[in-house]
């Protein structure tokens, strides 16, 4: 660390104390030219996850938007809401595990599909109309044809 007073670049580590979050470390520091002490704070380096849209935008990953998606498939139905806070969660860990920092909409969406289809079927062909925007009844009833396919 460079002395903030002096410029010098040794310095001795008086005391550390994390942050109550545990994400930040403050360490108060004395330079050990011009005697002075002062603060330094420590953070880890965290890339957000981005999701590549249909259209090319890039935003960060937003495990609410994704809640908030399957929340609008499950309305009205039997599915408890911790069940849907496990699927985020699953999806959240998937992407913590893939070394890309960049994901697609469609692989995001994938992974959701893939669980919510074994919590509920009609959430699971709500959220498939959304997310794989169907442009006719064609498309629908095909989708519908390999959901009742896989289901015996």
């Amino acid at each position: 660390m460079t002395c903030p007073f002096c410029r010098h670049r040794q310095d001795r580590v008086i005391d550390s104390r994390e942050s109550k979050e545990g994400d930040l470390i403050r360490r108060r520091r004395e330079c050990l030219k011009c005697m002075r002490r002062f603060t330094t704070y420590e953070r880890s380096d965290e890339i957000p996850y981005m999701v590549v849209k249909r259209d090319g935008r890039r935003e960060r990953f937003d495990r609410q938007k994704v809640l908030e998606g399957l929340l609008r498939a499950c309305e009205k139905r039997p599915v408890p809401i911790a069940k849907l806070a496990e699927v985020v969660d699953t999806v959240e860990s998937m992407l913590a595990e893939n070394p890309e920092r960049e994901v697609s909409t469609a692989a995001i969406g994938e992974m959701v599909l893939e669980r919510l289809k074994k919590l509920d079927k009609i959430a699971y062909v709500r959220f498939a109309s959304v997310y794989k925007d169907f442009q006719d009844a064609e498309s629908f009833l095909v989708e519908l044809k390999e959901l009742f396919q896989d289901g015996k």
